[in-house]
């Protein structure tokens, strides 16, 4: 039998913090650690297996013998074990043999291990986490700029397949992605990168969503130190970093942490609290301190060790619901015989309230798709205390509604109107995202109706909605220029598509879109407070036409929002506005230069009239552009006019439409009959 020293990292302290369930930094302690014990050099091994017979560290080092390297069991009842092994050091491969008191060996990996092998192998690396920040001014301004009144235009990405190279072969390393996608994302104009699941993860077409090393970024693409270069460069850039964070459920690996101990250590024995149906993997114990410590720990520890901005917590609904996704008498009612997870939200708001008291400039957002109450509400108030929510009826809403063709949309009004009425109840973010585009539901560009102009001009048109709606945004990635067919695990995205005009255009609009929102106080400084947000008219299913004012802090700097849905061009226009003077377009989806039509700009001065509209003292008249969104700003350096008429340009047919690399047109939209907005 080898040397194993009797040492510890863990005071008792430690021990009762732990089996408390408050201790948020145990990482530190449990796991390897490269510390230095009476002059010699070596690592300390510290595992939580309470119901374990023996455990022992095997690895290359001892020929994976599961009787050279024993761990001792600490004096305690913590049912931690642990030792220190001389000549251990860095880039040692390593596991823990755990013998159950059923008999059987299992061979695990390390729950808190900083780095693991290249799947499919599964061992754990003894590693470090040391390494020379350079985001300081980043991180000393963040407090500034990540409140609720602030910009967050989110672009989702996965890692491994938003570029990949050599024909497809490969996907781009942490290092490489710090230059390409940094640079990318930077022109662009997003404010925010959100990452699926960096964790760990055995199964590459899980998306990583089954995590087994929650501790560590996957070794597919580097090393830790590789990957917190590719957060200092987003940092450096002026991008901020967001974690897709899975303590929903995890997968039944041999390696991971199911039957860890030999018993349900970190999930429920019983499978009607203890195993998904939908993912056929294991559910958290929240009601376990060890468990609560191990997650609220792991969260901290991407905040603090990887100076991550903020973290999504995925699948927020199924732990709210004892119930979720499960028949009558597949599910245990709580103490009070209803539905709800009360150890699962005890947790949730134990973590957000911890997040905020440790990083009170970092952000969580929920992926919660229920009409659960106070999401994001202050715990105090009895809420969940979530910075942010994913606004997943108006991303089923809008889509069902774009989907339509446009002569039918006007029996289908109330599906793109009715996210206003719940808007305000909580801290919205608009979703775009991964799941939007898979599973046979197409790419975005996909399920727009119509030809290829018309497909494009309804893109265009939904994502200036959505930039102009009140809440934060989210797309994933392939969206911002088009991507034609539905995401594919095993491909990168169709960056080819990109030297075609209508796919080119769809670029530079979100690039438009995002710097505008980003300097847009109307857009950002109340948009999740109904005073940030004004209906001019909502009503007029007629047209397939909305209307509405958007606010900030100066109640003189409105901006104005008006939306056809139709690909008909309609004259004159007429919008009742609140402030008297000359209003000027600001964006327009159907330029030219974004793959549009250019049959309607509002080039010259639109003066107000003094004439009640829309409940408004002063109004202009416009031309909508067809399946297009008008955005108008006051103009401050033009004189208000006394009496004034609205002065349009002239809409100018669009040529027919080419399968080529030349510009893209439409067929010619036709005038509408009608010459003024419903009131």
């Amino acid at each position: 039998m080898a040397t194993v020293l009797n040492h510890s990292l863990l005071t008792d302290f430690d021990t009762s913090l732990f089996g408390a369930g408050k201790h948020y930094k145990i990482y530190e302690k449990l796991g390897s650690h490269i510390i230095e014990v009476d002059g010699q050099w070596g690592t300390y091994f510290a595992v939580w297996a309470p119901n374990a017979q023996a455990v022992s560290v095997i690895g290359n080092f001892n020929y994976w013998n599961r009787d050279s390297h024993p761990l001792s069991a600490r004096w305690d009842s913590s049912g931690i074990w642990e030792g220190f092994i001389p000549g251990i050091g860095k880039g040692e491969l390593y596991k823990y043999h755990i013998h159950a008191r059923d008999g059987r060996h299992l061979q695990k990996g390390d729950p808190f291990a900083l780095f693991w092998e290249i799947p499919p192998n599964t061992a754990s690396i003894v590693w470090d986490l040391d390494y020379e920040w350079k985001d300081k001014a980043w991180m000393d301004n963040r407090k500034n700029i990540s409140g609720l009144d602030k910009p967050y235009s989110v672009y989702e990405v996965h890692i491994g397949t938003w570029k990949k190279i050599h024909g497809g072969t490969r996907s781009l390393s942490y290092k490489e992605l710090a230059d390409e996608l940094v640079s990318y994302v930077r022109d662009m104009g997003f404010t925010h990168v959100e990452f699926l699941p960096v964790m760990e993860h055995p199964y590459f077409p899980s998306w990583g969503y089954q995590i087994t090393g929650y501790f560590a970024p996957t070794s597919r693409f580097g090393t830790p130190q590789d990957f917190m270069y590719l957060m200092d460069a987003l940092h450096q850039a002026g991008i901020g970093v967001i974690l897709d964070w899975v303590p929903s459920h995890f997968p039944n690996d041999a390696h991971g942490l199911a039957d860890f101990d030999g018993t349900h250590l970190f999930d429920h024995a019983d499978p009607r609290k203890g195993f998904h149906p939908d993912w056929k993997s294991c559910i958290f114990n929240y009601g376990r301190n060890e468990v609560r410590s191990f997650l609220i720990s792991n969260a901290l520890f991407w905040l603090q060790q990887y100076h991550i901005d903020g973290l999504r917590v995925d699948a927020v609904a199924s732990m709210l619901y004892l119930d979720y996704s499960r028949e009558e008498g597949e599910w245990i009612p709580n103490e009070f015989g209803g539905n709800e997870n009360l150890e699962a939200i005890s947790f949730l708001k134990e973590f957000n309230e911890t997040v905020y008291q440790e990083f009170p400039d970092a952000i969580t957002i929920a992926e919660e798709s229920t009409a659960w109450t106070g999401v994001s509400r202050p715990t105090y108030t009895g809420g969940l205390g979530f910075g942010q929510k994913w606004m997943m009826g108006w991303m089923h809403d809008t889509l069902s509604y774009f989907k339509h063709d446009p002569i039918h949309r006007q029996y289908h009004h109330n599906e793109i109107t009715f996210s206003l009425v719940y808007a305000f109840s909580e801290n919205f973010m608009l979703p775009l995202s991964h799941d939007e585009v898979v599973h046979g539901k197409g790419s975005l560009i996909q399920r727009m109706p119509g030809d290829e102009w018309q497909r494009f001009a309804n893109l265009r048109l939904l994502f200036g909605y959505m930039f102009t709606h009140p809440g934060t945004q989210l797309l994933f990635m392939g969206g911002e220029f088009g991507q034609t067919s539905e995401w594919n695990i095993e491909k990168g995205l169709e960056w080819w598509l990109t030297e075609f005009d209508y796919h080119s255009g769809m670029q530079k609009w979100i690039k438009e879109l995002n710097q505008y929102y980003r300097n847009a106080p109307a857009l950002v400084e109340k948009q999740f407070s109904p005073e940030g947000f004004q209906w001019i008219d909502h009503g007029d299913y007629q047209n397939s036409s909305l209307s509405y004012l958007r606010y900030g802090n100066d109640k003189e700097k409105p901006v104005a929002v008006i939306c056809n849905f139709t690909p008909v061009v309609r004259e004159n226009y007429k919008v009742g506005l609140p402030l008297a003077g000359t209003w000027k377009e600001v964006l327009n989806s159907d330029r030219e230069e974004y793959g549009g039509s250019g049959a309607v700009q509002n080039k010259g001065a639109l003066k107000t009239v003094q004439e009640t509209w829309h409940g408004r003292p002063y109004n202009v008249s416009l031309n909508l552009p067809p399946l297009g969104i008008v955005v108008l700003e006051l103009d401050r350096k033009a004189q208000p006019a006394k009496k004034a008429t609205a002065t349009t340009a002239k809409p100018k047919a669009a040529p027919a439409k080419t399968g080529t690399k030349a510009k893209a047109k439409a067929a010619k939209p036709a005038a509408s009959k009608s010459k003024k907005g419903q009131d």
